[in-house]
């Protein structure tokens, strides 16, 4: 009897130490996810205001885009060194002076007085925005009881997936009904808030011996980089196969190159790459790509597909996405809980399979598609985002050495950034494709043998009170028949694009299968 009572007593304190060692990871990284939360968010919110800024500071559309362009290249050089210097400060201090040069960038960006300044604003702001998502990661993957992992990464990636699809809402209500530059100035309050609960309630991540720093790595690594997101963001407007891409690609291949043979020979390297011996970290850096073009093919398409064809503004448009970013955001920590019960395999291979379904769905779209179709449509989507993202995130790190996490989210991130300006541009080169070719073949029919072409010319002279089809007659006709089926070519093409991410979704499941859970994270590189 006395035994009996003392397991009820021993399970009653394992419970209750338990729920308080939950409390004591939740709440540190929810003040972490503050940080992770703005750095996406300021990718995606200042896309709205383009266009005010361009005529505020009068300046034109190839300037103006840089705004957008040089944040995501600071991003990509400056992410390869958070691992180094998070092992040298310490997590805790690098993710706080971060979010410091962080606001001080925001801060900045509301005082410019030109397009310049803000350009050079956001190189700033970038500098701090680029290291947040890694340390934050690397400090979740601390405080997280071995355990609860899922869970705490489904809190982490709920900044991952809702971020993108909340930047548009909140520029566009910025931008039409406060100004344009208040989509900085929000990030004032909120950052010092984020840095001094950091301050308070993170836990101290005490900073170890990095050894000395491969200027190699980090040269090479921000040469590479940079070329190729430049290459990647401006093929489209300056052309594939125009010198200055060609050579971009070319210095980024060199660069890419020479730095895995640096980091492959160095005794103390910028960026373990040896990681990839794990086979869950590689497949799942694989389902980071798909899930990433997956991701984008939806929060970039559908509001270009609703502006364009359906008319709709920024904002608009951005209250359309926002159910399906709710519903993703929601699902990440029950997809979190489902990992740390059932494993990523599983929940890995349901969710892509349902990812893939629901943007097949979107094959449909259509001018006449009911706006509550197109909800649904990406709420269900949003699920399935949840259960196909959060694994992969997950299983990554979890394999992962503790003394080596730092240095491994630095690469997931960097595949993350990559990953989307590359899907992006893929997509967008074959959706320029597939609009040349479904106009040829819709253009083809406009000609005056075929009746119906002849029965509208009449109505439009019968409109214009002319008896017969004049030539001004056809002219007008036919001009408004050329832009239905520019409308027309253009929907079918978007069509195209999400049969395509689709198909692209549906390969995750091949590294899906191969997602393990981990073994406790030993130290060194003795597998899985």
């Amino acid at each position: 009897m006395a035994t009996e009572e003392q397991e009820i007593k021993t399970d009653q304190g394992s419970s209750t130490a338990s729920g308080e060692r939950a409390i004591r990871w939740v709440l540190p990284v929810l003040i972490a996810l503050i940080g992770a939360f703005m750095s996406i968010l300021d990718s995606s919110i200042v896309n709205v205001a383009i266009p005010t800024i361009m005529n505020v500071f009068n300046t034109n559309t190839s300037t103006v885009e840089w705004v957008v362009t040089i944040y995501m290249l600071a991003l990509g050089v400056v992410v390869p060194l958070s691992g180094w210097l998070g092992d040298r400060l310490g997590f805790k201090r690098l993710y706080i002076l971060s979010l410091a040069i962080f606001v001080f960038g925001s801060l900045l960006c509301t005082l410019s007085w030109n397009v310049d300044s803000l350009i050079a604003a956001r190189v700033v702001q970038a500098f701090g925005g680029g290291m947040i998502m890694p340390t934050t990661m690397s400090m979740v993957i601390r405080m997280v009881p071995r355990e609860k992992l899922g869970g705490g990464m489904g809190i982490f990636g709920i900044a991952l997936l809702v971020a993108p699809a909340v930047g548009p809402t909140l520029g566009g209500y910025l931008v039409e009904y406060v100004d344009w530059r208040w989509i900085f100035t929000i990030n004032l309050p909120i950052g010092v808030i984020g840095i001094l609960l950091s301050w308070f309630f993170l836990p101290e991540f005490p900073p170890v011996d990095p050894g000395k720093l491969d200027i190699g790595g980090v040269l090479t690594s921000a040469v590479g980089l940079f070329s190729l997101l430049l290459a990647l963001s401006k093929g489209g407007d300056w052309g594939w196969t125009s010198e200055a891409v060609v050579f971009l690609f070319y210095i980024s291949a060199v660069s890419l190159g020479l730095f895995i043979y640096l980091e492959l020979t160095q005794e103390n390297p910028l960026l373990e790459l040896r990681v990839f011996r794990y086979t869950t970290f590689t497949m799942a850096n694989i389902m980071v790509v798909i899930t990433t073009i997956g991701l984008f093919a939806g929060i970039f398409y559908i509001p270009l597909f609703l502006q364009t064809i359906r008319g709709l503004g920024a904002m608009e448009t951005g209250l359309l996405m926002m159910p399906g970013a709710i519903a993703s955001g929601m699902m990440m920590p029950l997809a979190g809980q489902l990992y740390d019960r059932f494993g990523p395999r599983a929940l890995a291979v349901a969710g892509l399979l349902s990812l893939s379904y629901t943007t097949y769905l979107l094959h449909n779209l259509d001018v006449v598609t009911p706006t509550r179709l197109i909800i649904t449509w990406m709420i269900l989507r949003g699920l399935g985002m949840a259960f196909a993202n959060m694994p992969a995130q997950t299983a990554a790190m979890a394999v992962v050495p503790p003394e080596l996490v730092g240095r491994a989210s630095a690469i997931t991130n960097i595949i993350n950034r990559i990953s989307a300006s590359f899907g992006i541009a893929v997509l967008t080169s074959i959706l320029n494709h597939r609009m040349a070719a479904h106009a040829a073949n819709l253009a083809g029919n406009i000609t005056a043998a075929n009746p119906a072409v002849s029965d509208f010319l009449g109505q439009v002279g019968a409109y214009l009170g002319v008896g017969s089809i004049t030539a001004q007659v056809k002219s007008l006709g036919t001009a408004y028949l050329q832009g239905v089926v520019s409308r027309v070519a253009y929907v079918k093409g978007i069509d195209d694009i999400f049969v395509i991410a689709s198909l692209i979704t549906l390969a995750g499941v091949v590294p899906a299968v191969f997602l393990q859970r981990g073994r406790g994270r030993q130290p060194g590189f003795g597998g899985e």
